[in-house]
């Protein structure tokens, strides 16, 4: 019973971690809408796996891994902010015929490869120290459920658990955007390309703006 509830919070936890609006939910809906469920949730996928990489660096206590990128904490918002502003400038110029209709031949089909979306949300994703902050915070609130059990098993149940609650979010998100997928026109494709690129940008400025502040 304790192994269902360490599997359930870190359910939880993925699904906290993953919901929140940010670049990267808006960049799955994207491709979702220009490419297919699939580009999507492949997309997602990436986050899911930056979602891991910091679950397993918290549960299973890797202190020099964690110290380590709490100091680079900066290298790696700035590295995050020029991301999201590249991501937002180039969301922003896309066109809006690149949708790909189910009677494009294979060649067209590879004009985003699965491997090089979900590459780019996880590196998106992996580059926000913040992440792992978020992550300490939650196990904080079940670290006494893992200690109940042994502390490898305890520990992989929970990012277990985070992996499946992150990878629902993600089918859920672009299950429902792809209802939509047929209905929208280059009209609203444009619109979609202009008002997600802007504000993923807005996030990037924000990286900065929040970088300058703490300088002060």
């Amino acid at each position: 019973m304790t192994y269902l509830i360490i599997i359930g919070s870190g359910f939880f936890i993925g699904l906290i971690a993953a919901i929140p609006v940010g670049p990267v939910n808006l960049l799955c809906v994207r491709r979702t809408l220009a490419y297919d469920p699939l580009h999507g949730f492949v997309s997602g996928l990436g986050a899911v796996l930056a979602d891991a990489v910091y679950a397993c660096i918290t549960a299973f206590g890797f202190t020099a891994i964690a110290q380590m990128i709490r100091g680079h904490s900066t290298a790696l918002e700035i590295l995050g902010g020029l991301m999201l502003i590249f991501f937002g400038a180039r969301t922003y110029m896309a066109p809006p015929n690149i949708r790909i209709e189910e009677n494009c031949d294979n060649k067209e089909k590879r004009a985003l490869p699965l491997a090089r979306a979900m590459a780019s949300t996880f590196a998106l994703a992996i580059t926000n120290p913040a992440t792992m902050l978020a992550f300490t915070a939650m196990f904080a609130g079940v670290a006494g459920l893992v200690g109940q059990q042994a502390s490898f098993y305890g520990a992989a149940l929970l990012v277990v658990g985070v992996i499946a609650g992150s990878t629902t979010w993600w089918f859920a998100l672009t299950t429902i955007a792809g209802l939509f997928h047929k209905r929208i026109d280059d009209r609203v494709m444009t619109l979609i390309n202009k008002i997600s690129g802007i504000i993923v940008t807005v996030f990037g400025l924000a990286v900065f703006a929040h970088l300058i502040v703490r300088a002060l």
